[in-house]
């Protein structure tokens, strides 16, 4: 063993009996092996099939379907993995994903996570990495904590949803440009954990 990876040993079994553990190149690179490890065996997926928010959304896009995925791994990772994927919506079109106190209307509070676009077939997948499991708003003039334990996503566009529910359709405020169309999808009555 030369010099330098003696040393580095040395320096490696300081560091573990400091933090009173073992340290590996695999256990102590944010992100490695041993936290990918961590994190599968943290806590099994969570999955909710949405459903349409609508009776005329429902008629105008009969074929829709979105899953979310969950990895719940905010305790071992410091954050969660949040996946959609949707399909038998219209094509080309912008979504906005945000995580709500209720997923019908009103909606009460709610967390913008990202977009999705769909593609030619009215495919779309994204994923997200952010804390879903422990996700709240926080009112600190009031003191008080809503949990965001429902999904909902949005027509990015006001417009893209009026060939199903014509000109004079709600615009929303569902966009970070605070323009958005009507909810498209819901978790209904499942709940994040």
């Amino acid at each position: 063993m030369t010099v330098l990876a003696t040393t580095a040993v040395a320096v490696t079994a300081v560091a573990a009996a400091v933090l009173g553990g073992s340290l590996s190149p695999a256990t102590h690179t944010p992100g490695g092996s041993a936290d990918r490890a961590t994190a599968a065996h943290a806590a099994p997926p969570w999955t909710v099939n949405l459903k349409t928010s609508s009776a005329a959304l429902s008629r105008c896009f009969p074929n829709a379907r979105s899953q979310v995925t969950v990895l719940l791994t905010t305790d071992t990772l410091g954050k969660d993995t949040f996946t959609i994927r949707a399909w038998g919506l219209r094509a080309q079109t912008d979504f906005t994903v945000f995580l709500i106190e209720k997923a019908t209307p009103t909606f009460g509070a709610a967390e913008y996570i990202g977009d999705f676009t769909t593609n030619k077939q009215g495919r779309a997948v994204n994923t997200f990495t952010l804390i879903v499991e422990e996700a709240f708003a926080f009112n600190n003039t009031k003191h008080s904590r809503t949990d965001l334990n429902s999904i909902g996503f949005w027509f990015a566009d006001p417009t893209d949803d009026n060939a199903c529910l014509g000109n004079g359709s709600p615009v929303t405020g569902f966009d970070g440009d605070g323009s958005a169309g009507v909810q498209m999808m819901n978790s209904a009555n499942r709940k994040l954990p």
